[in-house]
C-alpha cells in the first residue's frame, strides 16, 4: 500500500472565501513588489501607513510603560505608607506598656525575668524606629515638649530647662507621637 500525499478536498459548500482572500493578497504583495514603488508622489506609500503606524503603537506603548511605572511608584509609595501606619498604631497600642515598664525601672522594680523581658521589648520598638524622649535639664522645646508646670530649678540657665519629667516622649521614626510632659524652669520668670 502507498502513501499518497493529498491534501484534503473540501466538502461540497465549504466556505472557500478565506483562502482565495488570503491568495489573492499575496498575488497583490508580490506584484507590488515585483512593479517597485510606482505610487504617484502626492498619495502616501502603503510603507509609510505602515510606519506612522508603527510609530503610533509605540507612542501608544512608552504611554503605557510610563503609566505603569508611574502606577508601581504610587503602589510601593502607598505600600510604605499602610505599613508605617499599620507600625503606628501598633505602637501606640502599647505605649501604655513602655509607661509601666518605665515607672518599674524609676522605682527599682524592674529585676529577674520581667527585666529580660522589659529589655527584649523595648529593643524590639527599638529597632522600628521607636525611641523615649524627655530628660532633666534639656532645653525646652514647645514642639517636642508639653509644659505642665512651671517648677524652680537650681543653677544657671540658658533659657527654659526641664525641671521635671511626668511622662516621657515618643518619637517613632523621627516623628513626635506623644510629646514629653514635663515641668519647666525660666530663668526671665
Amino acid at each position: 500500500m502507498s502513501e499518497e500525499n493529498t491534501q484534503p478536498t473540501p466538502e461540497p459548500g465549504e466556505d472557500q472565501a478565506p483562502a482565495d482572500a488570503m491568495d489573492e493578497a499575496l498575488a497583490e504583495l508580490l506584484d507590488e513588489a515585483a512593479a517597485g514603488d510606482q505610487q504617484p508622489a502626492s498619495a502616501p506609500s502603503e510603507t509609510d501607513q505602515l510606519k506612522a503606524l508603527v510609530a503610533e503603537r509605540t507612542e501608544d506603548l512608552q504611554r503605557l510603560h510610563a503609566e505603569y511605572a508611574n502606577y508601581k511608584k504610587r503602589v510601593d509609595r502607598d505600600r510604605a505608607l499602610s505599613r508605617a501606619a499599620g507600625i503606628e498604631a501598633v505602637i501606640l497600642d502599647l505605649l501604655p506598656i513602655l509607661d509601666s515598664i518605665e515607672a518599674a525601672r524609676e522605682h527599682d522594680e524592674l529585676v529577674g525575668g520581667f527585666r529580660l523581658v522589659a529589655e527584649e521589648f523595648e529593643k524590639t520598638a527599638s529597632k522600628y524606629g521607636l525611641e523615649t524622649f524627655g530628660e532633666v535639664g534639656e532645653l525646652f522645646d514647645p514642639q517636642i515638649h508639653e509644659a505642665l508646670m512651671q517648677l524652680p530649678m537650681e543653677g544657671e540657665l540658658a533659657g527654659p530647662t526641664v525641671s521635671a519629667v511626668m511622662q516621657r516622649g515618643v518619637k517613632l521614626n523621627e516623628r513626635v507621637i506623644r510629646p514629653a510632659r514635663v515641668g519647666v524652669a525660666d530663668p526671665d520668670a
